[in-house]
């Protein structure tokens, strides 16, 4: 395809979630790479006027790449329906589906695909009856937030009421996840095809928000040490996961893996992160993908958004 046929596009980015700062450093990166392959691209940090700012650009299309509220849970797609400019990635019900974590993971028990055991909690919620069900230590996490932020590992009970409390300062909505015991997975997929599996290695309790994108003392393994068989498993999983939640375009499947050999889903992810300790380019890098060549083929998403 031929740069002028994207039009002008816009580079949404920033936003007002608790993952701004990580939606500027992606977006930033974005946004070089689209002008670097000679994209007409330019930036729009995101603020209660987008409607404005987008209407004045008189643009062809949109990157989104906010991540977070506002850009992962269809607000920003909703916007852009009305004003009829096509985007990358998945469409408004992809996008509130994957965001919602409790949502997500309804879906994946419906049609049998694995995942973590999970309780819906709350001010109210009993701590004792969720250990009763799902044991220690576990996880409490916002439903709707991303990059694990006030997600909080629970290893003795007097703590569950704090970390549910903490969580709920980010999210009315909160869940506790069963603990799974063994590695942690990702899975990229770009279009219709599930990327190669990465595996996260870090020192810190779990993948937290320093370990994404802080800490240089993570270790990202790709390959990711599995089987030919397991690393089959482990993509067809996650694809089936991101189909089940009607994404679209691209996005990424967080996994965990435990001593048994089974494969559980934790997360869906409409809009990753595409910074430098991001985890979509490297898995694109293993076959051959430049973060350049990425980008481009993110964008031409938007182009088969508007095809149909």
């Amino acid at each position: 395809m031929s740069v002028t046929d994207f039009g002008k596009v816009a580079v949404l980015m920033g936003g007002q979630s608790a993952e701004r700062v990580i939606s500027l450093r992606s977006g930033e990166m974005v946004l070089s790479a689209l002008l670097s392959q000679g994209i007409d691209a330019h930036k729009v940090d995101v603020d209660q006027d987008v409607t404005g700012q987008l209407t004045a650009g008189e643009f062809d299309r949109a990157f989104i790449i906010l991540h977070g509220r506002g850009g992962e849970d269809g607000q920003i797609q909703g916007v852009l329906n009305s004003l009829a400019i096509p985007y990358t990635g998945s469409d408004i019900t992809g996008a509130v589906l994957s965001m919602n974590k409790a949502l997500s993971k309804d879906i994946w028990q419906q049609v049998n695909l694995p995942t973590a055991g999970f309780s819906q909690v709350d001010a109210n919620t009993n701590p004792q009856s969720v250990i009763d069900q799902l044991g220690l230590p576990l996880f409490v996490k916002p439903v709707n937030e991303g990059s694990s932020i006030d997600m909080t590992k629970v290893t003795r009970p007097l703590a569950l009421s704090d970390a549910i409390d903490a969580a709920l300062v980010y999210d009315h909505e909160v869940i506790a996840e069963r603990w799974i015991d063994g590695g942690e997975y990702t899975v990229a997929i770009l279009g219709e095809k599930a990327l190669p599996v990465i595996r996260l290695k870090t020192p810190n309790d779990f993948y937290d928000f320093d370990a994404k994108y802080e800490a240089n003392t993570t270790e990202y393994l790709c390959p990711a040490g599995l089987s030919d068989e397991d690393e089959k498993l482990c993509q067809d999983i996650a694809l089936k996961a991101f189909k089940a939640l009607r994404m679209q375009g691209w996005g990424r499947v967080d996994l965990m893996r435990d001593q048994d050999g089974q494969f559980y889903l934790l997360e869906a992810n409409s809009i990753p992160g595409m910074t430098d300790h991001s985890l979509v380019p490297m898995a694109a890098k293993q076959i051959g993908l430049s973060f350049e060549q990425l980008v481009m083929a993110i964008l031409e998403t938007s182009i088969k958004k508007e095809a149909k």
